[in-house]
């Protein structure tokens, strides 16, 4: 027999499990579903001492005390600290450890260490009653905190009515590893509607970032459910079927090629001139030939990378084969090709990549063979939440603003709040700048959410908006979609961005 241990997230208790550990328990597993110290029903048992150590403590008795020999242990959300606290001080007694819609913390890092905005770690300190208890979220504040698609209204309401006070240790402790469960088995549930998948961990994965790269690991499977952060009351069913799985090594298993390159380093889909570049601390210009130089100082258009791009990626994205390309290609057709690197490893790093790409911007303007009062940004992926500045207070020489593929809010679980990195919310004061918008067909769900609200508060300002559809392209599909359509849209792109540039 197989026993679940069932630890769900933030100031919720094992009541969350109700009907997913009745269907295990159907199919035959022992079943615990877990009521944290001062978490649920036990909230009462709280104090100032109660912390992330206390959670860990209260995982290693369970497991103490129970004689079952396989145990299956699953953290949701915030019960991944306690969870991995617990299986490597008791890794002889885990058969498998599934993350439910959690993160990957390692030893050192506290919940607040991974919260992506500093003014919401810093508001969640400030906010708790006494000094060392959280309230919990209203009905309202929910989708704040994780994506609460699927739920009903009558599960929200439940959510909301059951939910516990967090004690502020249990964020602010570091978790303590010593590597003793490092051989354990795994498996990940992403829940696609809080903005993750299969697709998206295996492009992270292919940019070489060393945190992921136990995953490729053949004892850890991944699964997909279609809803949001709350699978076990929008679908318990589903839920209970992917645990079973899970148990049984079941799974989707991650590889990296090394056979071939990556995607994002495949060639750019059109033939350019090979333009040298020339290099500037962390800009790079691509100058046009020398009959269009002779022309005077000639318009810039900056290329802005997405991301989050992990710490050390070689190449750096400035030298990505799609923005060398973009900016060889304007160049060739008489404009200063820009591309640059800035520091966007995190979540937690828009703010200084906002610097840096404001300060490069300026360096290139600054420069006597650009015409700094005709100067266009083009932004690309997860870089596109660094548009709402310029979306927001558009200064008169910025001509044109170019987004393709681009994330135009943060997804639900980024936890980010109520950022000013909110296109979105920012392009109702654009006035009349131009936003070219390159738009894929098979871009990923949620993603494309975020670019029909942003599209959708455009139509409500009367912003300057053209969009230029990719039929059956992807994200990234510069160097993934080689296709006439492809080579179309990035043609009619970059000639409405230079025309901007022109006029």
């Amino acid at each position: 027999m197989t026993a679940f241990v069932l630890v769900s997230g933030s100031y919720t208790g094992g009541s969350v499990w109700q009907e997913v550990a009745a269907g295990l328990r159907a199919a035959g597993a022992e079943v615990h579903p877990v009521t944290l110290t001062g978490m649920g029903d036990s909230r009462h048992l709280a104090g100032p001492d109660t912390g992330l150590e206390t959670h860990v403590e209260d995982l290693v008795q369970l497991l103490d005390r129970l004689e079952t020999p396989e145990v299956v242990i699953v953290g949701h959300d915030y019960g991944i600290h306690p969870v991995l606290g617990a299986a490597d001080r008791r890794p002889e007694r885990i058969a498998r450890i599934v993350h439910l819609d959690a993160g990957i913390p390692l030893d050192g890092e506290s919940v607040l260490d991974l919260l992506p905005d500093p003014a919401i770690r810093e508001a969640l300190v400030q906010q708790a009653e006494d000094g060392w208890r959280i309230a919990p979220p209203t009905a309202a504040q929910w989708p704040m905190l994780g994506s609460t698609a699927g739920l009903t209204a009558e599960a929200l309401d439940t959510l909301t009515r059951q939910a516990a006070p967090q004690p502020l240790g249990t964020l602010t402790q570091p978790l303590r590893l010593t590597g003793a469960a490092a051989d354990v088995p795994t498996s990940g549930i992403l829940c696609t509607g809080n903005g993750m998948s299969i697709g998206m961990v295996e492009t992270v994965l292919g940019m070489g970032d060393p945190r992921l790269q136990k995953l490729v690991d053949p004892r850890v499977g991944f699964f997909e459910l279609a809803t949001g952060h709350w699978p076990m009351l929008s679908v318990p069913e589903e839920l209970t079927e992917v645990l079973l799985r899970a148990a049984a090594g079941e799974g989707h298993r991650l590889a990296v090629r090394t056979d071939e390159l990556p995607a994002h380093l495949q060639p750019f889909l059109l033939d350019v001139p090979e333009l040298e570049r020339e290099r500037v601390g962390q800009v790079d210009l691509y100058l046009p030939e020398a009959a269009a130089a002779t022309a005077g100082p000639r318009p810039a258009v900056v290329f802005v990378h997405g991301g989050p791009v992990p710490a050390g990626v070689q190449p750096t994205p400035r030298d990505w084969p799609a923005l060398v390309g973009y900016a060889r290609y304007v160049a060739s057709l008489g404009a200063v090709g820009v591309t640059l690197d800035h520091p966007l490893h995190s979540l937690s790093d828009y703010p200084q990549s906002a610097e840096a790409v404001a300060a490069a911007v300026e360096l290139v303007r600054a420069d006597p063979r650009v015409d700094g009062e005709r100067v266009a940004v083009w932004i690309f992926s997860g870089g596109g939440l660094l548009s709402a500045d310029w979306l927001g207070a558009p200064p008169q020489w910025l001509r044109c603003l170019a987004l393709t593929y681009p994330v135009l809010a943060p997804l639900p679980g980024w936890g980010m709040g109520e950022t000013r990195f909110r296109p979105a919310a920012a392009v109702a004061s654009a006035g009349r700048l131009p936003v070219v918008l390159t738009r894929v067909e098979l871009e990923v769900a949620e993603i494309a959410g975020t670019v029909a609200e942003f599209l959708a508060a455009a139509e409500a300002g009367n912003a300057d908006v053209e969009v230029v559809d990719v039929p059956g392209g992807h994200h990234g599909f510069e160097t993934i979609d080689h296709t006439d359509e492809a080579r179309r849209a990035v043609e009619r792109a970059v000639g409405s961005v230079l025309a901007h540039l022109e006029g």
